[in-house]
C-alpha cells in the first residue's frame, strides 16, 4: 500500500506478512479523500482513526496535513508497526494508542472533528458504533464519523447518516453529528 497525497506522497507501507489487517483499498482510499478534500481544511482539523490496523488511513491523513491524528489499535503487532512507521516518517501530527476501542471511546476526554473507523468486519457489536459515536463527546457537534463497514450492513435509515458509498467492496457511510439547538 502506498500514500497517495501530500507530504509522504508515494511511500511504500509494507506491513509484515503475519499482518491480519484488512488495510482500505488505494482505489477507495482514494475516492474518500476526494471527497473529504471538498469539504474540510485538514490543517483546522483533528482527525480520530479508530481499529488503525496498518495505519494507512491514519498515514494518509497525516501526511495532507491535519493539525493531528490519533491512531487507535490495540493488536500489540499492529500497534508496534504503526508506531514505527510514525518514527521513521518521522510523522510529527500523529500519535497511535495501543487499547480497544470501545474502552477508548468511554474513557478518552478530548474531541475530533473527523473520526474515521475500520472495525474487522466480523467484530461483535459494530453495528452499535455509529450511535455509540453520535451518542458521546468524542465527536465535536456538526462533526464527521466515516465507518467502514461490510456490504450487508445498512446505515441508509439512520437519523445522521447523510450519505453511504461503495467503491467495490468497501462500503463507506457518512454521519455527521448534529449542533445542538440553542433553547
Amino acid at each position: 500500500m502506498r500514500i497517495i497525497s501530500g507530504k509522504y506522497k508515494g511511500k511504500l507501507i509494507i506491513p509484515p506478512k503475519n499482518f491480519r489487517a484488512r488495510p482500505t483499498t488505494d482505489f477507495a482510499k482514494e475516492a474518500l479523500f476526494n471527497i473529504l478534500h471538498n469539504t474540510f481544511d485538514f490543517s483546522d482539523i483533528k482527525v480520530l482513526d479508530l481499529f488503525s490496523g496498518t495505519g494507512s488511513i491514519g498515514f494518509e491523513f497525516a501526511s495532507r496535513g491535519v493539525s493531528f491524528i490519533e491512531m487507535v489499535e490495540r493488536n500489540f503487532k499492529h500497534h508496534d508497526f504503526i508506531r514505527k512507521t510514525i518514527i521513521d516518517l518521522k510523522i510529527d501530527n500523529a500519535r497511535v494508542i495501543k487499547t480497544d476501542v470501545f474502552v477508548y471511546i468511554r474513557h478518552i476526554h478530548q474531541s475530533f472533528d473527523l473520526i474515521f473507523a475500520d472495525p474487522p468486519y466480523d467484530l461483535e457489536g459494530i453495528e452499535e458504533l455509529p450511535d455509540k459515536i453520535i451518542a458521546s463527546e468524542i465527536l465535536k457537534p456538526d462533526g464527521w464519523f466515516i465507518f467502514e463497514h461490510p456490504k450487508r450492513m445498512n446505515f441508509s435509515e439512520h437519523p445522521y447518516c447523510f450519505d453511504e458509498r461503495a467503491y467495490g467492496g468497501v462500503h463507506f457511510s457518512f454521519f455527521k453529528k448534529p449542533i445542538p439547538s440553542l433553547l
